[in-house]
């Protein structure tokens, strides 16, 4: 039986209060290709539950498992050892069934946990500040560039080559509703980044520069030059970082001169879950704290002097008047946050260190063995634990090929950015501490006897 609580009056009413003419009329803005005319097509109308679980059972039977195959994908969604410590932890009743403070003084537990994480997020990133979390890097990202237009007065984002470029369609999804200018590139297949022709784009109308670090070819852009560049024209540069571990052996952002940065929390303890959810990241100067979108949890003592937390900033609409607020943002990926800060106690700063130089390691030691295969060359010069190699043909052909060999071989920079052919050859490769001896040997081993049969199965 179907639920419906509104009756064709009701919702004729509702619908001269807005001015629509019909229901259709609210997804006007949805393609019509994007649309479905009735029912999804090859679906029963009924089951039994007996008879979905089978099914959806099939279904999952078909993916390949991160862990179940020698992994090598990255381009912002990693795997990593997740200490089971942290599963137990974030389990506990008090933390899985938690919800947004909406009663701070009451939600002392909530408080300290997002007390504690902003502070190890302001210190990974080498910023004044960190909120309280936000719903992905992505998002985070274009939040960033929405705040830099409204410290600087102005609406012209310069986005890198470097960017990923789902990043870069989310700032370019929001900006048509905002009327933002998005002056962005595509990435040249060189061993540097090209920081000279990035430069060349910021001008007295340019409100962010916006910079992958490392960047999605796995490159690490000299960030501090940057900076001194944005700021000379009263810009400011946003860091985006979406591999966090990358921290733990290279300069933080904030350090270099960074004045936003954000990224995505996913590496540390959140898993990759199929896409989601995520954890965005978000840290700035204390100057430009009352334009940072999402909540900012402080420290106080109470009326007996004793220590106690407070929900010190919360510019959001539900909280503050629509046209005040610096963010729409709604959740704070709260379990998704405390399991990256438990992550990183149980780490520590040094801890960290030691497990971005393991991940250099793996990379260096892949790097290595595909460099061996005939046909490959690996473009960067510098990297952590993500680099690119250029292969004697289209890269999604291979990595399909890897695939049906039972290995997840990396990601294709044609499948990321499919309209530039220049960039079809090339593949971003991934090693992190989970990464075996075995791995990489049969990463090379069956990358070379797949480029070894197309070749031998050309015409001459």
């Amino acid at each position: 039986m179907r639920y419906l609580p509104l009756t064709p009056a009701d919702r004729a009413e509702m619908l001269g209060v807005i001015g629509a003419d019909s229901v259709d009329a609210l997804f006007a803005d949805v393609p019509p290709e994007a649309r479905l005319p009735g029912p999804v097509p090859g679906l029963p109308h009924h089951a039994s539950e007996m008879a979905v679980e089978r099914h959806m059972a099939a279904l999952a039977a078909q993916n390949l498992a991160a862990g179940a195959a020698p992994f090598f994908l990255g381009a912002g969604a990693y795997r990593h050892h997740i200490p089971a410590s942290v599963d137990h932890l974030i389990q506990r009743g008090e933390f899985l069934t938690a919800y947004t403070p909406y009663q701070p003084e009451i939600a002392q537990g909530t408080l300290q946990v997002l007390f504690e994480f902003q502070t190890q997020v302001a210190r990974l990133f080498g910023t004044d500040v960190a909120n309280a979390s936000m719903y992905d890097g992505s998002t985070a990202c274009w939040e960033a560039v929405a705040m830099a237009g409204r410290v600087t007065r102005r609406s012209k984002a310069v986005l890198c080559g470097g960017l990923h470029p789902h990043y870069v369609a989310t700032i370019e999804t929001m900006a048509r509703f905002t009327g933002d200018q998005i002056d962005s590139r595509v990435p040249t297949l060189s061993a540097e980044p090209d920081e000279a022709g990035l430069i060349a784009a910021i001008d007295a109308a340019t409100a962010c520069v916006v910079v992958q670090y490392p960047d999605v070819l796995g490159r690490v852009p000299d960030l501090a030059k940057i900076a001194a560049a944005a700021q000379a024209q009263g810009a400011l540069l946003i860091a985006v970082v979406t591999e966090p571990v990358a921290l733990g052996l290279i300069e933080a952002p904030g350090k270099l001169g960074a004045d936003i940065v954000v990224g995505e929390g996913q590496s540390l303890s959140v898993g990759l879950q199929f896409g989601g959810p995520y954890l965005g990241l978000f840290g700035c100067r204390e100057k430009f704290v009352r334009q940072m979108p999402g909540r900012l949890c402080g420290q106080t003592v109470d009326a007996d002097g004793r220590r106690g937390f407070v929900l010190t900033l919360s510019t959001r609409e539900q909280h503050i008047r629509r046209e005040k607020a610096t963010s729409n943002i709604c959740t704070n990926s709260g379990l998704c946050a405390l399991a990256f800060s438990i992550h990183m106690t149980l780490l520590g700063g040094d801890g960290l260190a030691r497990l971005a130089r393991i991940n250099h390691a793996r990379a260096q030691q892949t790097a290595a063995a595909l460099a061996g295969v005939a046909g490959v060359e690996v473009l960067n010069h510098a990297y952590v634990n993500e680099f690119t190699v250029i292969l004697p043909r289209d890269a999604r052909e291979v990595v399909r090929e890897l695939a049906d060999y039972g290995v997840l071989g990396g990601v294709s920079l044609g499948r990321l950015y499919p309209r530039q052919p220049e960039l079809s050859n090339a593949l971003l490769v991934t090693a992190t501490e989970t990464t075996t001896d075995q791995d990489i040997h049969a990463l090379a081993a069956i990358l070379g006897e797949v480029l070894a049969n197309a070749h031998e199965g050309s015409p001459t």
